[in-house]
């Protein structure tokens, strides 16, 4: 009996998608991958576009680095899986060491490795929990840290990643993440946690504050420096573990390997995810020893967590950035689109924009209505992305109300290709403001 061959037009695979997946799983985009390389890909009917998404935010050595495939294929050459927790090797203990040298804290570190970063964000949380011998997690509004249970429960937005759920996790509290330009200060914060301890959760049942230094599905919003050092002072304090999520702001995307980084605080666990393995799925918890330490022989691990392929891609990631300049190259990347994203804000005939901000080349804006202040305009800000989808560029919204375009720009992109990308990004602001 013969097969049948798939069918593979666009709208064929449209309705295939369509009977097959998940109604919960949403794609920004109406087109199917075919090929890809270093920041452009290419369609299922041949269409070229230019990646500032990286697949949110994934590839920070691009699409399929040659030095990452390479690694790659020299483990396919050895073997796919042992499961870590039956027969080790060596990948995964070189990738460990490689992390624990470079962690963010002084001190003794360990690392454990997962495969997402939901699964990163689980385990620190338990970590801690193990450590402090306490239940209580406080995260904030505008987080963004997964969608299981627990992740979705620390997530700071409803729509659409707690939608319908019936029940949330106990013992996570949330304070307001300080937004000046929307009124919320660092002081405003800082007197949410006050009242919090007083209110709500005693100090000595908090094991853990979970914190992005730059948030990323909230709207890259980058925490105060006063705040995180106030949060580290309280920490030390009390006895609390200070946890940063470096999930979509690590491995050089902000111009340091982690964007804590920035601020001079040490936090005592990190998770990582996204750009550490350069497209091959992996995440992992980097922590101070003795806390990692606390969990018992049995109690971390994942029949694939740090497996040997993503592994040996995370090794290649890291000689990349290094080797080839990665964290001077997004100061420079953001340089650049911090001016050509200036020169839209100043110009008239676009549709109007605000509020520039993040670090290094992990940058966002807010479309906002012409005139009217802060109010944010999700609208606006999809038919943005849309048009320049249209256009040739792949981008992506966020933020508490889909109003803030943010910018994920492969570090590799060549200079001509980033250009090419802004110049579409101002192509479509211009057609956005003409046909509202």
């Amino acid at each position: 009996m013969a097969v049948r061959e798939p069918v593979t037009t666009p709208v064929d695979l449209a309705q295939r998608r369509q009977h097959a997946v998940a109604r919960g799983v949403a794609t920004a985009t109406p087109v199917f991958a075919s090929r890809a390389e270093n920041a452009e890909i290419w369609d299922s009917e041949g269409r070229r576009y230019i990646d500032f998404a990286s697949g949110i935010g994934v590839l920070a050595t691009g699409h399929r680095h040659p030095r990452v495939m390479e690694a790659v294929l020299r483990q396919l050459d050895c073997f796919t899986h042992t499961a870590f927790q039956v027969m080790a090797y060596e990948p995964y203990v070189a990738l460990a060491e490689r992390l624990n040298a470079l962690a963010p804290f002084r001190g003794p570190a360990k690392t454990v490795f997962q495969t997402t970063g939901a699964e990163a964000v689980e385990n620190a949380v338990k970590i801690a929990r193990v450590a402090t011998g306490r239940p209580a997690v406080i995260a904030f509004s505008g987080a963004f840290h997964g969608r299981t249970q627990l992740t979705a429960t620390l997530t700071g937005k409803i729509s659409p990643y707690k939608r319908g759920v019936p029940a949330a996790v106990a013992d996570v509290f949330r304070l307001p993440f300080p937004r000046e330009h929307l009124g919320v200060t660092v002081a405003d914060t800082l007197r949410a946690l006050e009242e919090l301890f007083h209110a709500d959760v005693e100090p000595s049942r908090v094991a853990a504050i979970l914190i992005e230094p730059v948030q990323g599905e909230g709207g890259f919003h980058v925490a105060p420096r006063e705040l995180l050092a106030v949060l580290r002072r309280i920490c030390d304090q009390h006895g609390i573990v200070l946890i940063a999520d470096e999930v979509q702001s690590g491995f050089g995307r902000t111009g340091k390997l982690f964007a804590i980084e920035h601020f001079g605080v040490e936090p005592d666990l990190v998770t990582v995810a996204k750009s550490l393995a350069g497209g091959f799925p992996l995440s992992g918890v980097i922590g101070r020893a003795d806390l990692i330490d606390r969990v018992e022989p049995g109690g971390l691990g994942g029949t694939y967590g740090g497996s040997p392929i993503g592994c040996a891609a995370a090794l290649a990631v890291l000689d990349v950035v290094e080797q080839e300049g990665l964290l001077a190259r997004a100061e420079a990347l953001g340089a650049r689109i911090r001016s050509r994203i200036a020169g839209f804000t100043a110009d008239a005939r676009l549709q109007s924009i605000d509020h520039l901000r993040g670090l290094g080349a992990m940058l966002a804006f807010d479309v906002v209505p012409a005139g009217s202040g802060d109010e944010p305009d999700g609208a606006a800000a999809k038919r943005v992305t849309r048009l320049a989808f249209e256009h040739g560029l792949v981008i992506l919204t966020c933020g508490a109300h889909g109003e803030t375009i943010r910018v994920l720009v492969p570090l590799t992109v060549p200079d001509e290709v980033l250009e090419e990308g802004l110049d579409i990004l101002g192509q479509a602001l211009q057609l956005a403001r003409s046909n509202p």
